[in-house]
Protein backbone atom coordinates (compact mmCIF):
# COMPACT_ATOMS: atom_id res chain seq x y z
CA UNK A 1 0.00 0.00 0.00
CA UNK A 2 2.88 2.38 0.77
CA UNK A 3 4.20 1.73 -2.73
CA UNK A 4 0.83 2.79 -4.19
CA UNK A 5 0.81 5.96 -2.12
CA UNK A 6 4.30 6.93 -3.27
CA UNK A 7 3.37 6.26 -6.89
CA UNK A 8 0.29 8.48 -6.54
CA UNK A 9 2.44 11.19 -4.90
CA UNK A 10 4.43 11.43 -8.15
CA UNK A 11 1.23 12.74 -9.75
CA UNK A 12 1.32 15.94 -7.65
CA UNK A 13 3.45 19.04 -8.32
CA UNK A 14 3.64 21.49 -5.44
CA UNK A 15 4.51 25.14 -5.02
CA UNK A 16 6.28 26.64 -2.00
CA UNK A 17 4.90 29.49 0.14
CA UNK A 18 8.13 31.49 0.18
CA UNK A 19 11.85 31.63 -0.60
CA UNK A 20 12.89 28.80 1.74
CA UNK A 21 12.02 25.13 2.12
CA UNK A 22 9.54 24.80 5.00
CA UNK A 23 8.79 21.73 7.08
CA UNK A 24 5.28 21.26 5.65
CA UNK A 25 6.59 21.26 2.10
CA UNK A 26 9.40 18.89 3.08
CA UNK A 27 6.81 16.55 4.63
CA UNK A 28 5.03 16.31 1.27
CA UNK A 29 8.32 15.60 -0.49
CA UNK A 30 9.08 12.85 2.05
CA UNK A 31 5.77 11.21 1.09
CA UNK A 32 7.00 10.84 -2.50
CA UNK A 33 6.05 14.09 -4.23
CA UNK A 34 8.59 14.40 -7.04
CA UNK A 35 7.69 17.70 -8.71
CA UNK A 36 8.08 21.25 -7.39
CA UNK A 37 7.22 24.47 -9.24
CA UNK A 38 8.75 27.84 -8.35
CA UNK A 39 7.08 31.26 -8.64
CA UNK A 40 8.20 34.84 -8.26
CA UNK A 41 7.54 34.67 -4.51
CA UNK A 42 10.20 31.96 -4.24
CA UNK A 43 12.92 33.81 -6.15
CA UNK A 44 15.13 36.58 -4.75
CA UNK A 45 18.54 36.20 -6.41
CA UNK A 46 20.36 33.62 -8.53
CA UNK A 47 22.30 32.43 -5.49
CA UNK A 48 19.15 32.10 -3.35
CA UNK A 49 17.29 30.18 -6.10
CA UNK A 50 20.24 27.84 -6.58
CA UNK A 51 20.44 27.24 -2.83
CA UNK A 52 16.67 26.67 -2.52
CA UNK A 53 16.72 24.11 -5.33
CA UNK A 54 19.76 22.43 -3.80
CA UNK A 55 17.98 22.20 -0.43
CA UNK A 56 14.94 20.61 -2.05
CA UNK A 57 17.06 18.06 -3.87
CA UNK A 58 19.32 17.34 -0.90
CA UNK A 59 16.57 16.91 1.70
CA UNK A 60 13.80 15.14 -0.23
CA UNK A 61 15.49 11.75 -0.05
CA UNK A 62 14.71 10.98 -3.69
CA UNK A 63 15.05 12.80 -7.06
CA UNK A 64 12.74 15.82 -7.39
CA UNK A 65 12.16 17.69 -10.65
CA UNK A 66 12.08 21.46 -10.13
CA UNK A 67 10.05 23.46 -12.65
CA UNK A 68 9.43 27.11 -13.42
CA UNK A 69 7.61 29.33 -15.93
CA UNK A 70 10.46 31.10 -17.69
CA UNK A 71 8.98 31.95 -21.09
CA UNK A 72 10.26 35.44 -21.82
CA UNK A 73 8.31 38.68 -21.88
CA UNK A 74 5.78 39.11 -19.11
CA UNK A 75 6.12 35.55 -17.79
CA UNK A 76 9.63 35.36 -16.33
CA UNK A 77 9.80 34.30 -12.71
CA UNK A 78 13.56 34.86 -12.65
CA UNK A 79 14.52 38.48 -13.28
CA UNK A 80 17.15 39.64 -10.80
CA UNK A 81 20.40 39.52 -12.88
CA UNK A 82 18.95 36.90 -15.25
CA UNK A 83 19.02 37.69 -18.96
CA UNK A 84 15.76 39.56 -19.78
CA UNK A 85 14.20 37.60 -22.66
CA UNK A 86 11.84 39.62 -24.91
CA UNK A 87 8.26 38.46 -25.48
CA UNK A 88 7.83 35.50 -27.82
CA UNK A 89 5.91 37.81 -30.17
CA UNK A 90 9.27 39.46 -30.90
CA UNK A 91 10.84 36.08 -31.67
CA UNK A 92 8.03 35.36 -34.11
CA UNK A 93 8.29 38.74 -35.78
CA UNK A 94 12.02 38.29 -36.44
CA UNK A 95 11.30 34.74 -37.65
CA UNK A 96 14.86 33.45 -37.43
CA UNK A 97 15.15 29.79 -36.47
CA UNK A 98 18.77 30.02 -35.26
CA UNK A 99 18.00 33.05 -33.13
CA UNK A 100 14.99 31.25 -31.64
CA UNK A 101 17.16 28.27 -30.77
CA UNK A 102 19.75 30.59 -29.20
CA UNK A 103 17.00 32.10 -27.03
CA UNK A 104 16.04 28.58 -25.96
CA UNK A 105 19.67 27.82 -25.11
CA UNK A 106 19.89 30.93 -22.91
CA UNK A 107 16.76 29.87 -21.04
CA UNK A 108 18.04 26.34 -20.56
CA UNK A 109 21.59 27.34 -19.61
CA UNK A 110 20.52 29.83 -16.95
CA UNK A 111 17.91 27.49 -15.45
CA UNK A 112 20.35 24.60 -15.29
CA UNK A 113 22.88 26.86 -13.56
CA UNK A 114 20.46 27.38 -10.64
CA UNK A 115 19.48 23.69 -10.41
CA UNK A 116 16.12 23.89 -12.24
CA UNK A 117 15.20 20.88 -14.37
CA UNK A 118 12.01 21.80 -16.26
CA UNK A 119 10.96 24.98 -18.08
CA UNK A 120 7.21 25.35 -18.67
CA UNK A 121 7.94 26.75 -22.13
CA UNK A 122 7.55 27.28 -25.03
CA UNK A 123 4.02 28.60 -25.45
CA UNK A 124 2.62 26.88 -28.56
CA UNK A 125 -0.70 28.72 -28.61
CA UNK A 126 -1.47 30.54 -31.86
CA UNK A 127 -2.13 34.27 -31.41
CA UNK A 128 -5.44 34.34 -33.29
CA UNK A 129 -7.60 36.53 -31.04
CA UNK A 130 -6.63 40.20 -30.51
CA UNK A 131 -8.87 40.30 -27.40
CA UNK A 132 -7.07 37.41 -25.69
CA UNK A 133 -6.32 38.55 -22.11
CA UNK A 134 -3.91 35.77 -21.14
CA UNK A 135 -1.82 34.72 -24.18
CA UNK A 136 -1.33 37.63 -26.64
CA UNK A 137 2.40 38.54 -26.70
CA UNK A 138 3.27 35.23 -25.02
CA UNK A 139 2.48 33.59 -28.37
CA UNK A 140 5.11 33.41 -31.10
CA UNK A 141 2.80 34.24 -33.99
CA UNK A 142 -0.67 34.23 -35.49
CA UNK A 143 0.67 31.84 -38.16
CA UNK A 144 0.55 28.19 -36.98
CA UNK A 145 3.49 27.22 -39.19
CA UNK A 146 5.68 29.94 -37.63
CA UNK A 147 4.63 28.89 -34.12
CA UNK A 148 5.48 25.29 -34.99
CA UNK A 149 8.85 25.98 -36.57
CA UNK A 150 10.16 28.51 -34.03
CA UNK A 151 8.56 26.70 -31.10
CA UNK A 152 10.51 23.59 -32.06
CA UNK A 153 13.70 25.63 -32.31
CA UNK A 154 13.16 27.07 -28.82
CA UNK A 155 12.43 23.70 -27.23
CA UNK A 156 15.47 22.16 -28.89
CA UNK A 157 17.56 24.97 -27.46
CA UNK A 158 16.17 24.49 -23.95
CA UNK A 159 16.62 20.73 -24.01
CA UNK A 160 20.11 20.93 -25.49
CA UNK A 161 21.18 22.50 -22.17
CA UNK A 162 19.83 19.59 -20.12
CA UNK A 163 16.50 21.16 -19.15
CA UNK A 164 13.16 19.60 -20.11
CA UNK A 165 10.83 21.78 -22.18
CA UNK A 166 7.03 21.81 -21.86
CA UNK A 167 4.80 22.82 -24.77
CA UNK A 168 1.67 24.62 -23.63
CA UNK A 169 -1.36 24.96 -23.53
CA UNK A 170 -2.74 21.92 -25.37
CA UNK A 171 -5.10 22.00 -27.35
CA UNK A 172 -4.62 25.74 -27.67
CA UNK A 173 -5.45 28.82 -25.58
CA UNK A 174 -4.72 31.36 -28.29
CA UNK A 175 -8.25 32.09 -29.51
CA UNK A 176 -10.04 32.67 -26.22
CA UNK A 177 -11.37 36.03 -25.08
CA UNK A 178 -11.40 34.83 -21.48
CA UNK A 179 -8.62 33.94 -19.03
CA UNK A 180 -8.76 30.45 -17.51
CA UNK A 181 -7.17 31.82 -14.34
CA UNK A 182 -10.53 33.48 -13.70
CA UNK A 183 -13.20 31.60 -15.67
CA UNK A 184 -13.75 28.56 -17.92
CA UNK A 185 -13.20 29.55 -21.58
CA UNK A 186 -15.05 27.78 -24.38
CA UNK A 187 -13.98 27.54 -28.02
CA UNK A 188 -16.66 26.78 -30.60
CA UNK A 189 -14.47 26.25 -33.70
CA UNK A 190 -15.04 23.23 -35.91
CA UNK A 191 -12.69 20.27 -35.75
CA UNK A 192 -11.45 21.22 -39.22
CA UNK A 193 -10.34 24.62 -37.93
CA UNK A 194 -8.61 23.05 -34.91
CA UNK A 195 -6.72 20.70 -37.24
CA UNK A 196 -5.51 23.67 -39.29
CA UNK A 197 -4.63 26.19 -36.55
CA UNK A 198 -4.49 24.94 -32.96
CA UNK A 199 -3.07 21.44 -33.32
CA UNK A 200 -0.12 21.69 -35.78
CA UNK A 201 2.35 23.36 -33.35
CA UNK A 202 1.78 20.62 -30.76
CA UNK A 203 2.19 17.85 -33.33
CA UNK A 204 5.42 19.47 -34.53
CA UNK A 205 6.74 19.78 -30.96
CA UNK A 206 6.00 16.13 -30.25
CA UNK A 207 7.76 15.10 -33.45
CA UNK A 208 10.71 17.29 -32.36
CA UNK A 209 10.99 15.41 -29.06
CA UNK A 210 9.42 17.80 -26.56
CA UNK A 211 9.68 16.24 -23.13
CA UNK A 212 6.32 17.32 -21.73
CA UNK A 213 3.02 18.99 -22.61
CA UNK A 214 0.76 21.16 -20.45
CA UNK A 215 -3.00 21.16 -20.94
CA UNK A 216 -5.39 24.09 -21.19
CA UNK A 217 -8.40 24.47 -18.91
CA UNK A 218 -10.47 25.24 -22.01
CA UNK A 219 -13.57 23.52 -23.38
CA UNK A 220 -13.56 22.70 -27.11
CA UNK A 221 -17.13 22.09 -28.24
CA UNK A 222 -16.13 20.15 -31.36
CA UNK A 223 -14.22 17.63 -29.26
CA UNK A 224 -15.80 17.50 -25.81
CA UNK A 225 -18.52 20.05 -25.02
CA UNK A 226 -18.77 18.98 -21.36
CA UNK A 227 -15.21 18.99 -20.03
CA UNK A 228 -12.08 21.13 -20.47
CA UNK A 229 -9.06 19.48 -22.10
CA UNK A 230 -7.54 18.78 -18.68
CA UNK A 231 -10.44 16.41 -17.95
CA UNK A 232 -11.16 15.17 -21.48
CA UNK A 233 -10.20 11.65 -22.53
CA UNK A 234 -11.11 12.52 -26.14
CA UNK A 235 -8.49 15.28 -26.10
CA UNK A 236 -5.71 13.57 -24.15
CA UNK A 237 -5.96 9.85 -24.84
CA UNK A 238 -7.71 10.42 -28.16
CA UNK A 239 -5.46 13.03 -29.75
CA UNK A 240 -2.32 13.43 -27.68
CA UNK A 241 -1.62 9.77 -26.94
CA UNK A 242 -3.35 7.77 -29.68
CA UNK A 243 -3.04 10.08 -32.69
CA UNK A 244 0.12 12.03 -31.92
CA UNK A 245 1.83 9.10 -30.14
CA UNK A 246 3.06 11.30 -27.30
CA UNK A 247 4.49 9.26 -24.43
CA UNK A 248 6.05 12.05 -22.40
CA UNK A 249 4.72 13.67 -19.25
CA UNK A 250 1.40 15.53 -19.47
CA UNK A 251 1.07 18.29 -16.87
CA UNK A 252 -2.28 19.89 -16.22
CA UNK A 253 -2.35 23.65 -15.94
CA UNK A 254 -2.59 24.78 -12.34
CA UNK A 255 -5.48 23.09 -10.53
CA UNK A 256 -6.15 26.18 -8.40
CA UNK A 257 -7.24 28.22 -11.41
CA UNK A 258 -10.90 29.22 -11.35
CA UNK A 259 -11.60 27.40 -14.61
CA UNK A 260 -11.36 24.31 -12.40
CA UNK A 261 -12.22 25.45 -8.87
CA UNK A 262 -15.36 27.40 -9.82
CA UNK A 263 -16.83 24.65 -12.00
CA UNK A 264 -15.68 21.27 -10.68
CA UNK A 265 -14.87 19.73 -7.33
CA UNK A 266 -11.20 18.96 -6.79
CA UNK A 267 -11.86 15.22 -6.56
CA UNK A 268 -13.92 15.13 -9.76
CA UNK A 269 -11.36 17.22 -11.65
CA UNK A 270 -8.37 15.15 -10.56
CA UNK A 271 -9.95 11.70 -10.85
CA UNK A 272 -11.39 12.49 -14.26
CA UNK A 273 -8.16 14.20 -15.30
CA UNK A 274 -6.07 11.21 -14.25
CA UNK A 275 -8.37 8.89 -16.18
CA UNK A 276 -8.15 11.15 -19.23
CA UNK A 277 -4.36 11.09 -19.28
CA UNK A 278 -2.90 13.73 -16.92
CA UNK A 279 0.34 12.51 -15.35
CA UNK A 280 1.08 15.42 -12.99
CA UNK A 281 -1.28 17.97 -11.38
CA UNK A 282 0.38 21.25 -10.32
CA UNK A 283 -1.16 22.70 -7.15
CA UNK A 284 1.02 25.72 -6.87
CA UNK A 285 -0.10 27.93 -4.05
CA UNK A 286 -1.93 26.38 -1.08
CA UNK A 287 -0.34 23.85 1.27
CA UNK A 288 -3.72 22.76 2.62
CA UNK A 289 -4.99 22.03 -0.89
CA UNK A 290 -1.78 20.16 -1.77
CA UNK A 291 -2.30 17.81 1.18
CA UNK A 292 -5.99 17.47 0.39
CA UNK A 293 -5.26 16.65 -3.25
CA UNK A 294 -2.75 13.97 -2.32
CA UNK A 295 -5.21 12.33 0.09
CA UNK A 296 -8.00 12.49 -2.51
CA UNK A 297 -5.85 10.83 -5.16
CA UNK A 298 -4.64 8.12 -2.77
CA UNK A 299 -8.20 7.28 -1.69
CA UNK A 300 -9.41 7.31 -5.29
CA UNK A 301 -6.61 4.92 -6.25
CA UNK A 302 -7.33 2.62 -3.30
CA UNK A 303 -11.02 2.48 -4.28
CA UNK A 304 -10.19 1.77 -7.93
CA UNK A 305 -11.51 5.10 -9.23
CA UNK A 306 -8.13 5.51 -10.90
CA UNK A 307 -6.89 2.29 -12.43
CA UNK A 308 -3.55 0.80 -11.33
CA UNK A 309 -2.51 0.86 -14.99
CA UNK A 310 -2.98 4.62 -15.23
CA UNK A 311 -1.00 5.22 -12.06
CA UNK A 312 1.80 3.01 -13.32
CA UNK A 313 1.87 4.84 -16.67
CA UNK A 314 2.25 8.21 -14.93
CA UNK A 315 4.93 6.87 -12.61
CA UNK A 316 6.85 5.46 -15.58
CA UNK A 317 6.67 8.74 -17.48
CA UNK A 318 7.77 10.82 -14.49
CA UNK A 319 10.59 8.38 -13.76
CA UNK A 320 11.70 8.59 -17.40
CA UNK A 321 11.79 12.39 -17.24
CA UNK A 322 13.77 12.17 -14.00
CA UNK A 323 16.26 9.81 -15.65
CA UNK A 324 16.67 12.20 -18.58
CA UNK A 325 16.59 15.64 -16.91
CA UNK A 326 17.05 15.44 -13.16
CA UNK A 327 20.50 16.56 -12.06
CA UNK A 328 21.89 16.66 -8.52
CA UNK A 329 22.53 20.20 -7.26
CA UNK A 330 25.69 21.97 -8.27
CA UNK A 331 27.34 24.85 -6.45
CA UNK A 332 29.28 26.42 -9.30
CA UNK A 333 29.86 30.16 -9.67
CA UNK A 334 26.85 31.77 -11.33
CA UNK A 335 28.36 35.06 -12.52
CA UNK A 336 29.90 33.59 -15.71
CA UNK A 337 26.47 32.26 -16.77
CA UNK A 338 23.58 34.30 -15.37
CA UNK A 339 23.06 37.46 -17.44
CA UNK A 340 26.46 37.06 -19.10
CA UNK A 341 27.61 39.22 -22.00
CA UNK A 342 27.16 36.40 -24.52
CA UNK A 343 23.48 36.09 -23.59
CA UNK A 344 22.89 39.84 -23.74
CA UNK A 345 24.40 39.99 -27.23
CA UNK A 346 21.81 37.49 -28.49
CA UNK A 347 18.95 39.42 -26.87
CA UNK A 348 20.17 42.75 -28.24
CA UNK A 349 20.32 41.25 -31.71
CA UNK A 350 16.70 40.16 -31.37
CA UNK A 351 15.60 43.55 -30.05
CA UNK A 352 17.25 45.38 -32.95
CA UNK A 353 15.44 43.25 -35.53
CA UNK A 354 11.87 43.66 -34.26
CA UNK A 355 9.41 46.53 -33.91
CA UNK A 356 9.05 48.31 -30.59
CA UNK A 357 5.44 47.15 -30.40
CA UNK A 358 6.58 43.51 -30.27
CA UNK A 359 8.60 44.22 -27.13
CA UNK A 360 5.64 45.34 -24.97
CA UNK A 361 5.27 42.90 -22.09
CA UNK A 362 2.17 43.82 -20.10
CA UNK A 363 1.05 42.25 -16.81
CA UNK A 364 1.97 38.70 -15.89
CA UNK A 365 -1.43 36.97 -15.98
CA UNK A 366 -0.23 33.81 -14.29
CA UNK A 367 0.65 35.27 -10.87
CA UNK A 368 -2.98 35.00 -9.85
CA UNK A 369 -2.49 34.18 -6.19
Amino acid sequence: MRSLQRSVAKMICIGLPGPTLGEQTLALLKRGVSNVVLFKRNCESPEQVAALCAAIKDKAGHPVLISIDQEGGRVQRLRERFTPIPPMRAVGQVNDEKLAMDIGKILGRELRAVNIDVDFAPVLDVDSNPDNPVIASRSISSDPSVVARLGCAILRGIQSEGVAACGKHFLGHGDTSQDSHHTLPRITHSMERLEQVELPPFKAAIDAGVSSIMTAHVVFDALDPKYPVTMSRDALDGILRDRFKFDGVVFSDDMEMKAITAHFGLEEAMVRGAGAGIDVFPISHTLELQNQALELLIKAAEKGKISPGRIEQSKRRVDTMIALYYQPPTHEALAPIIGCKEHHVVVQQLRKLCDESALAEGRDPTEFV
